[in-house]
């Protein structure tokens, strides 16, 4: 099997809440998708999906993965998409860093694979471990009763897990955490996600002020080092997030015990392949994780999902349905949410195709 044409295409997502405000000052309204489809000689198509939460989250931006398949696709075009080792060495030759952009090769590739092979991608990551993933739902920046009227609708629609966005003014930020962890009920668990947002003095506050609260303190600082300063005070688990770069970090994290909690944005991460051996290794070492990623539709959501299924469940924290938070649409079928549960397509690949209508025509395209 060979590689016979690559396109590249672009979207909107409007998000579903009109502003998403998140972190220090951070809105987006419209999320810009950039979306991978492979073709192959034995007529197999996959497909992968990367969209940032903003032009500067992590480094990233929409183009990243427009500007590698200028220089990827010439060298992929021929190769066995099945090869996954080959094509991720490959596109690590080829191009350093950038792992954000290589993820939707990455996917589309997993995605021929267990076409060919006839099996979900939950099976190839090693079997279904958990068949249905606890769910949460962001309630961004908002004001404080706005923030709980928001919660009160998700779980009304089954949600148990609640990401209160915080990082802006840090007093306002107390507030909002304790209005929110005092509406739980029994079962049900909130995470304060400044996304990087605070200054290690005002983190200190904020984890002083709620001393006595029970919720879990999301990636509070710009770096490892400030998390780990804020650490030293907090009562609280910490959840580590857009630090978790690569195996190094997570290795870090392990030898320093430096968190709790590990999120796994997979695009972050550089796709599939290298998120899984992430995950294995801090589940090796008795930490739990989040399937996530950036942003993302019905695709991203889709690896999310598989992601998340071939998980064991008392090391998977939480994931969430991506594709709920857009007005648009990148592919067709894949991951669906029932009663605050995630669940991930049995059939061959991914179980999702390319929403070409929504997609409309490709910015590039590269044949043999």
């Amino acid at each position: 099997m060979k590689i016979t044409r690559i396109r590249i295409f672009k979207t909107d997502l409007p998000y579903v809440g009109g502003a998403y405000v998140w972190g220090a000052g951070n809105a987006i309204e419209v999320a810009k998708a950039s979306v991978v489809v492979i073709d192959t000689d034995a007529g197999l198509q996959g497909c992968g999906e990367f969209t940032p939460c903003g032009e500067n989250y992590m480094v990233a931006h929409s183009e990243g993965v427009e500007g590698l398949a200028r220089l990827l696709a010439p060298k992929l075009l021929g190769e066995d998409p099945r090869q996954l080792s080959r094509i991720e060495r490959l596109m690590d030759l080829t191009v350093q860093g950038h792992g954000y952009a290589k993820a939707p090769f990455d996917a589309a590739c997993w995605d021929i694979l267990g076409q060919a092979c006839e099996q979900p991608v939950w099976m190839l990551l090693g079997g279904k471990l958990t068949d249905g993933a606890p769910m949460y739902r962001v309630a961004p920046q908002k004001a404080t009763q706005d923030t709980l009227a928001e919660m009160q609708r998700y779980r009304n629609d089954g949600y148990k897990q609640f990401q209160i966005k915080v990082g802006g003014d840090w007093a306002s930020d107390i507030e909002r955490i304790k209005a929110g962890v005092a509406m739980l009920t029994p079962g049900e668990k909130a995470m304060a996600d400044a996304n990087q947002g605070w200054r290690v003095d005002n983190a200190i506050r904020i984890a002083r002020a709620t001393a006595d609260l029970d919720y879990i303190l999301e990636q509070p600082c710009k770096t490892y080092e400030e998390c780990q300063q804020v650490r030293r005070v907090a009562q609280q688990p910490m959840k580590l997030d857009e630090c978790i770069t690569g195996m190094a970090a997570a290795q870090r994290i392990v030898a320093d015990r430096g968190a709790e909690i590990c999120c796994l944005k997979l695009s972050n991460l550089g796709g599939l392949s290298k998120a899984r051996r992430v995950r294995d290794f801090l589940i090796e070492n008795r930490i739990p994780v989040v399937s996530e990623d950036t942003w993302g539709g019905e695709i991203t959501s889709a690896v999310v999902a598989h992601f998340a299924a071939s998980t064991p469940p008392e090391y998977l924290q939480n994931t969430t349905d991506l594709m709920n938070y857009n007005t648009r649409s990148t592919g067709i079928g894949g991951a669906w949410a029932q009663s605050g549960k995630l669940y991930a397509p049995d059939t061959p690949g991914l179980g999702v195709t390319p929403d070409f209508e929504s997609l409309g025509h490709p910015i590039a395209e590269y044949a043999v």
